[in-house]
């Protein structure tokens, strides 16, 4: 009786030991916190390290796409594309989700996603979905109009975002296919990058790219700003797991291993070639870890991680130099060669190193190595037609409707002034 009343109140005194429609207080709070992280990426964190990467005169139009993008993919989310991609489809289910969730018309306090308030996943996948045009913003940074970037961001989540994540995170056909993406690699990554490199051909160079100088204007803004996204992809990583527990803090061990490994190859790279390590080059080695890294956060070991982050450092720093001074394609702040090659890196390497034997968690059952890189693939070529072909008419249909470039004159006396009627500084 007396060890009867101590499980009894070791019951009452931890509410996370909970069946999976009871709410779990020990996982909600995890993906509350992993929410405000995964926002503090976007906000400040993309918008600081993006802003003091362009020129000075550009500081505050950077800053406002990506507040302005903030709010208005979160009206969208509420408005359908949380439906379009979280509820039952139906005999579409396959291809896209529902609109039963269209406004959340029966969303209470009491309603649940597993063992968390759908409120809690409603906002959590919501502040992906903000990161992911955000991440657009720097291939078209310095030239795009913000009429034209507001059209072009909320178009892009309904048309290409939307079902991409379905497939892939909602149900969809590639969910069927076993396709691995912990926590975006293929849906934000591939998906935004390949955008970026779209939008950078079709609006074309800057004025002066790439016989005109064009340094970042504030290092120690781009260091704050890449040390918040580092900090940050916590969240989104581990978050990704849903749950407070071991898989998270895996997730977390991995995603911070990447990004270290990442961050020092990229530096020892630039270091050889160059003969300086650069600050610029030591934080974009950072980003490029993470971004490789993030497909197969929850499916890898720390060695895995390793060998994925310097991986990502080798890559991504080769392809940054081919796209910038082989192509010379002006992709303003490198989305494609750091986020894009970095996804497509890390969503193939996460069917070698996720297998058991190679230190990772194990492929589900009868899937070979082989097997798991062909679903990887398959899911990285279609993402990477679906976005390039749609992007390109968006932006077409843009252009022809409200043009997509600012005039010459505009961009000579930057978008600050010209579309803010503001200044980021006032002594210069």
């Amino acid at each position: 009786m007396k060890n009867n009343y101590k499980l009894l109140l070791g019951l009452l005194f931890c509410p996370m030991i909970a069946s999976a429609n009871e709410l779990n207080q020990a996982n909600t709070a995890w993906i509350l916190t992993s929410t405000a992280l995964v926002l503090f990426m976007t906000l400040p964190g993309l918008s600081l390290f993006y802003a003091g990467l362009v020129r000075s005169k550009n500081v505050l139009s950077v800053l406002m796409q990506c507040f302005a993008i903030t709010c208005i993919v979160s009206i969208l989310w509420l408005a359908g594309v949380y439906s379009f991609i979280f509820a039952d489809g139906g005999e579409l289910q396959k291809f896209i989700g529902g609109a039963s969730k269209v406004f959340m018309p029966n969303l209470g306090t009491d309603s649940l996603t597993g063992d968390i308030p759908e409120t809690v996943f409603f906002m959590f996948q919501m502040t992906f979905a903000i990161i992911t045009p955000a991440l657009i913003v720097g291939g078209f940074a310095e030239r795009m109009k913000f009429s034209a970037m507001l059209w072009f961001s909320a178009l892009w989540l309904i048309v290409v975002y939307t079902p991409v994540c379905h497939w892939v995170w909602g149900g969809g056909w590639l969910a069927d296919l076993g396709v691995m993406d912990f926590a975006g690699g293929i849906v934000i990554h591939v998906n935004a990058g390949v955008a970026a490199l779209v939008t950078a051909l079709v609006l074309g160079k800057r004025k002066g790219f790439p016989t005109t100088p064009m340094p970042p204007h504030n290092m120690t803004m781009v260091v704050a700003g890449a040390g918040m996204l580092w900090v940050g992809w916590f969240g989104f990583n581990a978050g990704s797991a849903l749950t407070a527990d071991g898989s998270a803090g895996m997730a977390m061990l991995v995603t911070h291993i990447g990004a270290a490994a990442g961050s020092l190859t990229w530096m020892f790279l630039e270091w050889i070639k160059f003969g300086k390590p650069s600050v610029l080059g030591i934080v974009t080695g950072m980003v490029a870890g993470l971004g490789t890294i993030t497909p197969a956060s929850g499916f890898v070991g720390p060695a895995g991680a390793l060998i994925i982050g310097i991986t990502a450092g080798i890559v991504c720093f080769y392809a940054t130099q081919f796209i910038k001074r082989t192509l010379k394609i002006d992709d303003s702040l490198d989305v494609f060669p750091v986020h894009g090659i970095g996804g497509i890196t890390g969503s193939l390497m996460t069917g070698v190193f996720a297998a058991s034997n190679l230190g990772g968690l194990g492929l589900a059952e009868g899937v070979s190595i082989l097997d798991q890189v062909s679903v990887q693939a398959l899911a990285v070529t279609v993402t990477i037609f679906w976005s390039a072909g749609f992007s390109y008419i968006i932006l077409k249909l843009i252009d022809k409707l409200i043009g997509l470039r600012v005039t010459e004159e505009e961009e000579i006396e930057g978008l600050d002034i010209t579309l803010h009627e503001e200044t980021g500084y006032h002594n210069l």
